[in-house]
């Protein structure tokens, strides 16, 4: 039987990923799990990816993008205006997104305390963002900014509370010199 050309299945099979993690956590993901998800043979996920290593860099990878993307947007090279403002309003719009996503994003991003293979893509996303923010402040506020932006998010998330974007605002503001 000749080999099917299928050139987005390896997209299909992180995407599949993403949707288990976001469903079921990271104990949940197996090649098998995946599989069944994307509607794959079992064999193209470790065709694709040989270990759940692998696969959950590429997921982390994918789902970095998202904050970064917002932050892209609302940061521009050159842009001026109160960045304390964007930034709370950039976290704000984060949030209100689905919250799964915003969920998945940091349990994929806190399994690098864990899973060493993950560090690398975590440490991307981290010098991803103090360089989008260095866009408008120094490098060292803009660490310091990035800090303060993942602890907001996680006291949203773990509490349940709703996002209280003057509050961002305020506490945001006061590290900006």
């Amino acid at each position: 039987m000749p080999r099917r050309y299928d050139p987005g299945r390896r997209q299909r099979i992180i995407d599949a990923a993403i949707r288990v993690v976001g469903r079921d956590g990271i104990a949940g993901l197996s090649h098998r799990t995946v599989a069944v998800e994307a509607d794959v043979p079992l064999g193209s996920t470790t065709y694709h990816f040989a270990t759940l290593e692998e696969l959950l860099v590429a997921a982390l990878r994918q789902a970095n993008e998202g904050f970064g993307r917002v932050l892209a947007e609302l940061l521009p090279e050159g842009g001026g205006g109160d960045l304390a403002a964007d930034l709370a309003r950039a976290l704000g719009e984060w949030l209100a997104g689905e919250r799964t996503g915003v969920e998945l994003e940091y349990e994929l991003y806190l399994a690098a305390l864990r899973r060493p293979a993950l560090r690398p893509v975590a440490a991307e996303w981290t010098e991803r963002g103090a360089a989008l923010l260095a866009r408008r402040t120094d490098p060292v506020t803009a660490r310091a900014l990035l800090a303060l932006m993942d602890g907001i998010c996680l006291q949203v998330l773990l509490t349940g509370g709703s996002y209280d974007e003057e509050y961002a605002r305020a506490t945001l503001a006061r590290l900006i010199p």
